[in-house]
């Protein structure tokens, strides 16, 4: 039995920087949370940080970033000083990543099929027939039918959603407690996106794992998560239960929800998010 309540990651004082001709540039700012096993949304506008915190994690960041923390614990890995060996080993195996659109994350010269059982022997040290079955069966879960025929299949040959399931599938085959989620499904029209996060929900609900959901999209992190942390120029803000987003008090994630339109409250004009630089002095 897994402890429901002990976090998969700690992350205390993280920050990124990022060594230019014209000095170091600061992209994340001494964030400190927890992810256990739950639904995390990470919630903020473009360049506020979400990404680079999730690539921090992931260690997959170009030569230029320098990761520095208090403290980046996954399980019993010590994130910061693992080496680049121990980091292949958590990749894909124990925290999978799931990006915003398949047609740049999948190899476009393997089958979609071929890719998720090359994850399954590379991960699970499997033979060729049994990850051939544990794919076929992945591709199953995620709801796509006729698995046989769609695991032949090319990056080019599959539409967005069917992409994203696979993306899914390649993720969760070995088995990781840990997935993160970077705009998973905004490539995705309405519809395909609401079936892609039903999926996700039951099996990240269904494994028991944690989930870490990179979005700018607040209604979607309301209905979807747990919680959300909410990041503004590479800080978290505030962190708030997600079903109470709309209870929220920084005035960041206020002027965010009041430049939503809303149905049962009409209003002929949005309003324009204010930003305050004394936001960046102050910690939550």
């Amino acid at each position: 039995m897994h402890d429901q309540t002990a976090p998969l990651l700690t992350a205390e004082n993280l920050r990124v920087q990022f060594n230019t001709l014209a000095g170091p540039i600061q992209a994340v700012r001494g964030v400190s949370f927890t992810v256990g096993r739950e639904k995390v949304g990470v919630i903020g506008e473009s360049g506020s940080g979400k990404s680079m915190t999730g690539r921090a994690i992931m260690r997959l960041l170009g030569p230029s970033a320098s990761i520095l923390a208090d403290r980046l614990q996954f399980e019993d890995v010590d994130l910061l000083r693992a080496s680049e060996k121990q980091m292949q080993t958590v990749r894909g195996r124990r925290i999978g990543m799931i990006l915003q659109d398949p047609k740049y994350s999948l190899n476009p010269v393997m089958s979609v099929g071929d890719q998720i059982t090359e994850m399954a022997r590379l991960h699970l040290r499997e033979s060729k027939s049994a990850a051939l079955e544990r794919a076929l069966s992945m591709l199953e879960q995620v709801r796509i039918r006729d698995p046989k025929r769609v695991y032949a299949l090319y990056p080019h040959e599959v539409s967005g959603g069917m992409g994203q399931r696979i993306m899914i599938a390649m993720m969760l085959v070995a088995s990781p407690t840990l997935i993160i989620a970077d705009e998973p499904t905004s490539a995705l029209d309405v519809s395909v996106r609401a079936q892609i996060l039903d999926l996700l929900d039951e099996l990240i609900v269904s494994r028991g794992i944690g989930l870490m959901f990179i979005s700018h999209d607040l209604n979607m992190v309301r209905r979807f998560c747990d919680r959300a942390l909410i990041m503004y120029s590479g800080q978290i803000v505030e962190t708030i239960k997600a079903a109470d987003l709309d209870s929220a008090t920084h005035p960041y994630t206020q002027g965010l929800l009041h430049a939503l339109p809303r149905m049962d409250a009409p209003r002929d004009m949005l309003d324009v998010l204010k930003r305050d630089p004394a936001w960046l002095e102050r910690r939550p």
